[in-house]
């Protein structure tokens, strides 16, 4: 999709209390009541070191392969408690963004963390940091500032479609994207399907699950058991 010169102010928003419902949910069990396919490619990972779930709404970012004037739009813009989510257009080659523009992003926007779907730099110092902090990689190249870019506009991040105004919520695993019109109806099923893993990881622990359903499933879409060594 083409890069505009678009900056939208406003977002349709999430509720805030199922916002922060999601806070203490781990990422993977929201992700599983979602039919498993709200996550983001796992080439964004977590760089910083942060003590808490990064949860709020997306406040997205579409630039020019390796250009960061849409990102300093960002810091302008965006709200305190806000995911600024970027989307790189798939470049590797430079970084869009480091502790200089990350460092004002927390200290004075007070954002609850920065999704990038490309490179960062900076990272030693930004790994010690409790600001989340997602991206594919590190690179000293720096970034173009010439634009076009814009704001609050459908992105993809890490094979994930994000509009703005979505619950992101990302841990150590990873990062999942929550439409916006769907949390208040996920997060109960989030909360209960939480619940309920937990109760069944103490029960492998102990031994004390029902497995024969596996059997049924290799039996029933053909699977061979066979009592034997594989022989070429």
């Amino acid at each position: 999709m083409p890069v505009g010169k678009r900056i939208y102010l406003k977002r349709q928003m999430p509720d805030p209390d199922v916002v922060a419902g999601f806070k203490e949910i781990p990422a993977s069990n929201t992700a599983d009541c979602m039919e498993r396919n709200s996550a983001m490619n796992p080439r964004v990972k977590l760089m910083s070191s942060p003590d808490h779930e990064m949860v709020g709404p997306a406040f997205t970012v579409h630039t020019r392969a390796g250009d960061n004037l849409a990102i300093y739009a960002a810091l302008r813009f965006c709200q305190p408690g806000d995911v600024i989510v970027i989307d790189d257009e798939g470049d590797t080659t430079r970084s869009l963004i480091g502790e200089v523009m990350m460092s004002y992003l927390r200290d004075q926007k007070k954002i609850a963390g920065i999704v990038v779907d490309g490179p960062i730099r900076d990272i030693d110092n930004l790994r010690n940091w409790k600001l989340p902090i997602y991206a594919t990689s590190t690179t000293p190249g720096g970034p173009y500032k010439d634009g076009p870019g814009e704001v609050n506009v459908p992105i993809a991040c890490g094979n994930i479609s994000v509009n703005p105004g979505d619950v992101i919520l990302g841990d150590t695993d990873g990062v999942i994207c929550i439409p916006r019109q769907d949390a208040a109806e996920i997060l109960p099923k989030a909360r209960a399907f939480h619940k309920q893993d937990d109760a069944k990881a103490i029960a492998f622990s102990k031994g004390e699950v029902d497995l024969s359903w596996v059997d049924k499933s290799l039996e029933d879409k053909g699977f061979d058991i066979i009592d034997d060594i594989y022989r070429p």
